[in-house]
């Protein structure tokens, strides 16, 4: 595990609680992202493998939300302590603690993954091979919906996180980061969620070719 890993567990760790209290319902007043969360869900039903993994997870409650859109929804998440607020908060769901960038799923099992501000904190040289896992765990025609903060710089740009400093992306260049990985993106959402950074929600919905 890397530094940044160990800091990022151990920031996530320290405000379990408190994160999962303020961002339980969070979807309930982000409409936008709500009804991409609620595409990506119609999209693997129609796969026929309704297999998902919710990577770093966090608290649960997307878990909880694919499960209620009708996917066999499990999450991962690095953090100890976020894992076990979403075992006690959704008991009926699976969950257990996994690095992003080493599932404990088989290859080509997967109908989707959803990583919804879960990258953010991933160094850009290290993007690359977590995007790669991605890909190894999604069947051919498996489907990977990723959301992050967007830039309208070239370059990624590192900024402090509240809990753990994180990175926002062009679009463009997060795109090809898909491309390389061999997933096609097909469609994208980019809209102003009135955030006090003043960064741009972006939402990438892309395919395993």
């Amino acid at each position: 595990m890397t530094e940044h890993q160990d800091e990022t567990r151990a920031a996530y760790d320290g405000i379990a609680e408190l994160y999962a209290s303020m961002f339980a319902d969070r979807l309930e007043t982000r409409p936008f992202a709500r009804a991409m969360v609620g595409n990506f869900a119609e999209l693997v039903r129609e796969t026929g493998n309704l297999r998902t993994a919710d990577v770093g997870c966090g608290p649960g409650h997307l878990t909880a939300m694919l499960h209620d859109l009708g996917l066999d929804a499990f999450g991962f998440d690095l953090s100890p302590a976020m894992i076990d607020h979403a075992r006690r908060a959704h008991p009926a769901l699976r969950f257990g603690e996994a690095r992003m960038e080493a599932l404990p799923v088989e290859d080509g099992t997967l109908g989707g993954v959803l990583a919804h501000y879960s990258m953010i904190h991933t160094p850009p040289g290290e993007l690359p091979a977590l995007l790669a896992e991605q890909v190894r765990v999604l069947a051919p025609g498996g489907l990977l919906l990723v959301a992050f903060p967007a830039t309208d710089g070239p370059e990624p740009v590192r900024f402090d996180h509240k809990v753990t400093p994180a990175y926002s992306w062009p679009v463009d260049r997060f795109a090809e980061l898909l491309a390389g990985a061999g997933l096609v993106t097909f469609a994208q959402m980019l809209h102003d969620p009135a955030s006090e950074r003043g960064f741009l929600d972006a939402h990438l919905l892309a395919r395993r070719r």
